[in-house]
């Protein structure tokens, strides 16, 4: 009866663990998507503003 409790805690404690693990895996993904969210949003607002500001468009080449 003891093994059984014995393996029972140490089952117990191995979940707690994973739990804790994953737990910090989905805060760290949360805070990821949280950035790539609000990147997309700017994206999104200066796109429709009009206003590009990705890429050398306005830039005379390197040979100038």
């Amino acid at each position: 009866m003891d093994d059984r409790i014995v393996e029972l805690e140490v089952r117990a404690a191995y979940q707690d663990k994973t739990i804790a693990d994953l737990d910090e895996v989905i805060r760290s993904f949360t805070e990821r998507v949280t950035v790539l969210e609000r990147e997309v949003r700017l994206l999104k607002e200066t796109m429709k503003a009009g206003v590009p500001d990705v890429g050398p468009q306005d830039e005379k080449p390197p040979h100038y």
